[in-house]
């Protein structure tokens, strides 16, 4: 089918599968758990709210700009193929006028009811996500997922100016933890999908140097990774809590790393890729966790 010959009649699903709602998920809850640690108590009611749906509303329309962007290569793809825009279901021009309605609500939220700094930060990440990487990285480098993640790595900075109006220390190593867990994260899947990248040229890091060395890649980073996350308790950010939480889930990564490493079974990629997921959110609950544990026990 061509995508420039579309039929353009999207259904609400369509245009809910176009902010690919999962993904949007996992940033507003990092963003959400750095809001909470960045005061001792409550982050107040209106940070909270504006802040999320402002942060969240950014997310989607650059969610459904990589859409757009993607979609002459994404029907090519066995993952993507069935995503609206390759399928017909919606036109060009509606992804672009939603994406656009999408950033505008969330710049207007923002800048007027959080605060100009957090406006700029989720603005500068949509377009370091959406355009930086989807249109230049992608296509440009097998390092790519390493040096786009750092967009993907912002919500938890974002959520923390959304209530503090600044950029901390403490945030920043929020960042460092999803900027190191998104190269095993997305190398696992890239393995498990290595035929679709091939078939589109995309040079992810499996089609350039193929399984074995990417695999040696998911080990180190999942040991650095380990080792990154036990920074928030030597700094003092978090106590005993999040050190076992980080620790374990840590320890149960780098066994699947490990795996990965020496058994090339074709499930085993995919199976590295969801934990990884459940391993983030695990781990940002811990420290919300413990953040709590302390203001209330004063431990």
């Amino acid at each position: 089918m061509n995508v420039r010959s579309l039929q353009g009649t999207a259904g609400w699903r369509d245009y809910y599968e176009l902010t690919k709602p999962r993904v949007v998920l996992l940033i507003v809850f990092t963003a959400i758990v750095g809001m909470f640690l960045s005061v001792p108590g409550w982050p107040g009611a209106a940070a909270l709210l504006y802040g999320t749906l402002g942060i969240g509303l950014a997310a989607s329309s650059a969610a459904a700009i990589n859409h757009l962007l993607d979609a002459r290569i994404d029907i090519q793809m066995s993952r993507t193929r069935r995503r609206p825009l390759p399928q017909g279901r919606m036109s060009e021009a509606h992804a672009v006028g939603f994406a656009a309605i999408l950033c505008a609500l969330a710049m207007l939220i923002l800048w007027f009811l959080v605060n100009p700094l957090t406006a700029v930060l989720t603005f500068a990440s949509l377009i370091g996500y959406a355009v930086v990487y989807t249109v230049w990285l992608k296509r440009a480098t097998p390092q790519n997922i390493v040096i786009g993640g750092a967009a993907g790595a912002a919500p938890p900075v974002l959520g923390w100016a959304a209530v503090t109006g600044e950029v901390h220390a403490n945030a920043l190593l929020l960042f460092l933890i999803i900027f190191v867990w998104t190269p095993p994260h997305f190398w696992a899947l890239a393995i498990a999908r290595k035929a679709d990248y091939e078939k589109v040229g995309i040079p992810m890091l499996p089609v350039t140097h193929g399984d074995k060395f990417t695999r040696q890649f998911i080990l180190l980073y999942t040991i650095l990774l380990v080792l990154v996350t036990i920074l928030p308790y030597l700094s003092g950010m978090s106590g005993l809590i999040y050190l076992a939480a980080a620790l374990s889930l840590g320890g149960i990564f780098l066994y699947y790393a490990i795996r990965m490493r020496l058994d090339e079974s074709p499930r085993l990629p995919m199976r590295v890729f969801k934990y990884s997921i459940n391993y983030l959110m695990l781990l940002f609950a811990a420290l919300l966790l413990d953040h709590y544990f302390k203001v209330t026990f004063g431990l």
